[in-house]
């Protein structure tokens, strides 16, 4: 089975695409992003898909792309925030961490992701009260990330280079 060496998870601001593009560099392993996927499939913006066609269709989009990924790449892969909300995507990620793929929760408190998702950045999901909306994507996700983790970083003091960094000696240590 092939199957991504490290896979991202964690909440908007937490850092997956971005430490995941470093953490590929440092290691010398591709990446890639589903968020990246479902906006090629779809043809359009993430955004896009939630206004025009509503979030039980980007769910679907984002659930077929996080398959396919798992099914695919080698690498790194960064999976959107709530990609884990679904059960299949949850058996799927904890069949791959039993076949040694190391699944990654990028921790972040709200204090550090506020600043990093911005008040103005396309976000779906926290178009109004973003700080209020993020705390109760929070609090319905941290276990599902918790469980689903065969490692965490708490990223709120570290750049991304600085967690990509803390990854690859995770790995180095395994």
């Amino acid at each position: 089975m092939t199957s991504p060496r490290i896979v991202l998870i964690g909440p908007p601001g937490s850092g997956k695409s971005s430490v995941g593009k470093r953490l590929g560099r440092t290691l010398g392993i591709a990446w890639r992003d589903t968020d990246v996927d479902v906006a090629e499939r779809a043809g359009k913006s993430i955004p896009d898909i939630f206004f025009d066609d509503g979030e039980a269709a980007f769910r679907a989009f984002e659930k077929e792309a996080v398959a396919t990924a798992l099914a695919e790449h080698d690498g790194v892969l960064s999976l959107g925030g709530g990609a884990v909300l679904d059960p299949d995507t949850q058996e799927l990620l904890e069949s791959h961490a039993a076949s040694g793929a190391q699944i990654v929760f990028l921790d972040v408190s709200l204090a550090k992701a506020a600043p990093r998702v911005g008040l103005n950045r396309a976000r779906p999901l926290l178009n109004s009260n973003p700080r209020q909306q993020w705390k109760a994507l929070m609090e319905a996700r941290r276990p599902i990330y918790e469980r689903l983790a065969t490692a965490t970083v708490l990223t709120d003091e570290l750049n991304p280079d600085h967690v990509a960094r803390a990854i690859a000696e995770l790995e180095d240590h395994r």
